[in-house]
């Protein structure tokens, strides 16, 4: 079963691509920008407008955002140590 579709979609979440068709196990997809991707190991440039075919699970909604990348602990001790340090430091100065 073949369906026609224009909806777009990220592939991986990463990267634009238009829905051209719907079958029951492959999509075929049309890259809206540049872009890197592996294929058998192998590194491949897909180019804006080339067609692949994928599968529906690489495909997503909406693009995702790489995870915030978050503070340690000690760092945040240290700013806040640094932070009062200077304070002390001001307030020593006024003085």
């Amino acid at each position: 079963m073949l369906f026609l579709s224009e909806s777009f979609c990220y592939y991986r979440g990463l990267y634009q691509v238009k829905v051209v068709t719907k079958s029951e196990g492959y999509w075929i997809v049309e890259a809206q920008e540049n872009f890197e991707d592996f294929i058998d190991g192998e590194k491949v440039i897909v180019k804006a407008g080339e067609t692949r075919i994928v599968t529906p699970d690489d495909l997503q909604d909406r693009k995702n955002l790489p995870p915030r990348v978050p503070e340690h602990a000690y760092e945040l001790k240290m700013e806040k140590k640094v932070k009062k340090m200077v304070e002390e430091y001001d307030s020593k100065a006024d003085s």
